[in-house]
């Protein structure tokens, strides 16, 4: 039984490789003026993210048998109406996801071929979103054929990118003693560079931290099979927080040496181009310190498009099925939903995911320029993705509340009101992100941010009331 238990160190890495990314490092930077971000993601970690992880935690360990997703925690606490509720966030949360996993595709296979961002940014923005939408279409019909081809290419692309992230922070620190006239940005490491400046572009972008740094509810199921899960299980989970807290902060000195965040702040065609191009400069630049040409960008954008083209189709898959596999909420949903084809895909929902997100990308055929797409996608996401968050905090409220209802192997804290405390705290954060990340000075992408999610919600209840007729006739 023992030797099958899992080391507290092997799920911390686990669970790190799922969390972060390259682009959460980018992200931060270019957002928060530079290496001013190191004092929210510390804040972030210590106030949102250990708390988080280690609620997770014990909603693993309360909830063994059921299979660790967020739809049967709040089955098992609250019921099967408010359980679809969470099945249906999960998956339409995914639709800007999927919007977004065309286009990040289609520019990282731009970069690998012509080795710059000008050709992708300079095309015209109806033909790009023509050949995302074209893209999206094939993948849907991928998925369509029950094929999940992909899934370990998903697996071995998403371990390169991760591979790629931590060899940048060692190449970029190693790269002034190996090339030391290259040319580096001189940074003052003092209290009035480091604090940031709170005003509301400050605010609006802290959803930006919240998806970085979430999302570990995926290693929930692990909670039970590790060894001495009320010790190991904490230990693994504030050893995760360290190393994406560490990388984080190095990653983001690292950039530091590279960008100047007054050329990125400096117009918003430029920020946009940062958004849009920025890691494939970072490889670049790497590359060039290193006198090994474009070669390390090339590396990053081929397992970048193998990633973001990989992950498309389990993007597609896998929520649908999180939402209509799960035999408690099919109530709620229309029959016609639910059908199957000869390969075992949902072909009626895949065809929702193919109308949803197809309609976002071809809505941003509109929009001024390709990198700008890719900033409201990137802030698009910002914006809906967390709140899948919201029914992790809401289901770890339940379950305090439900008292010794549901007996846990590991337990967060042990007294109830501090337990209830943090999990409103966290569900508060994530709302109060998310609604504020809607902001934008653009009015067709704060357009874009309130009414996706609106209209997301609104057929979430609209498709109980219809299942709700067939019911009755």
């Amino acid at each position: 039984m023992d030797s099958k238990r899992i080391k507290w160190s092997t799920l911390a890495f686990m669970a790190f490789s799922t969390v972060w990314g390259f682009g959460n490092v980018l992200n931060g930077f270019i957002y928060f003026n530079g290496i001013q971000v190191i004092f929210s993601w510390i804040l972030m970690f210590a106030l949102y993210f250990v708390p988080y992880a280690l609620m997770v935690g014990e909603l693993g360990s309360a909830f063994k048998s059921s299979g660790g997703g967020v739809s049967s925690w709040i089955l098992s606490t609250t019921g099967p109406k408010v359980a679809y509720y969470a099945g249906w966030t999960y998956f339409a949360c995914h639709i800007t996801y999927i919007a977004s996993k065309s286009s990040g595709g289609l520019k990282a296979l731009s970069w690998a071929v012509f080795r710059d961002g000008e050709t992708y940014d300079s095309l015209p923005t109806i033909a790009v979103q023509l050949v995302s939408f074209a893209i999206l279409i094939v993948f849907c019909y991928i998925a369509s054929r029950g094929l999940n081809p992909l899934k370990k290419l998903a697996t071995l692309a998403g371990t390169s990118m991760f591979v790629m992230s931590i060899l940048y922070i060692l190449m970029m620190f190693a790269a002034p003693v190996i090339n030391p006239h290259a040319g580096f940005v001189s940074m003052e490491f003092t209290r009035q560079s480091l604090i940031p400046t709170f005003n509301i572009k400050y605010f609006t972008s802290l959803s930006i931290l919240v998806f970085a740094v979430g999302g570990c509810e995926k290693i929930s199921p692990y909670v039970n099979k590790v060894e001495n899960p009320s010790k190991g299980f904490p230990k693994a989970m504030i050893s995760l927080a360290i190393m994406v807290m560490v990388c984080a902060i190095l990653g983001t000195v690292a950039m530091g040496m590279m960008f100047d965040p007054t050329v990125i702040n400096s117009s918003d065609e430029m920020f946009n181009s940062y958004n849009s191009n920025g890691a494939y400069w970072a490889f670049q630049k790497l590359g060039e310190y290193y006198h090994v040409g474009n070669l390390i960008m090339i590396i990053y954008a081929i397992c970048n498009a193998i990633g973001q083209l990989s992950t498309l189709v389990i993007s597609i898959d896998a929520p649908l099925r999180i939402l209509l596999d799960n035999e408690d909420a099919r109530e709620f949903i229309p029959t016609k939903l639910l059908k199957k084809n000869e390969s075992g895909a949902y072909i009626n929902g895949i065809k929702l995911v193919a109308v949803l997100s197809g309609a976002i990308i071809l809505i941003q055929s509109f929009v001024p320029g390709a990198a700008a797409v890719l900033k409201q996608l990137t802030k698009l996401n910002s914006v809906c993705m967390p709140l899948r968050y919201l029914w992790v905090f809401f289901a770890y409220i339940m379950l305090r509340k439900a008292g010794e209802k549901f007996p846990a192997e590991y337990r967060f804290v042990k007294n109830q009101k501090i337990a209830i405390f943090f999990g409103c705290w966290c569900f508060l954060v994530t709302g109060a992100s998310c609604i504020l990340g809607m902001y934008d000075k653009d009015p067709f992408t704060f357009a874009l941010n309130v009414i996706t999610p609106i209209v997301l919600t609104a057929l979430g209840v609209i498709l109980p009331m219809i299942a709700k007729k067939e019911q009755v006739k």
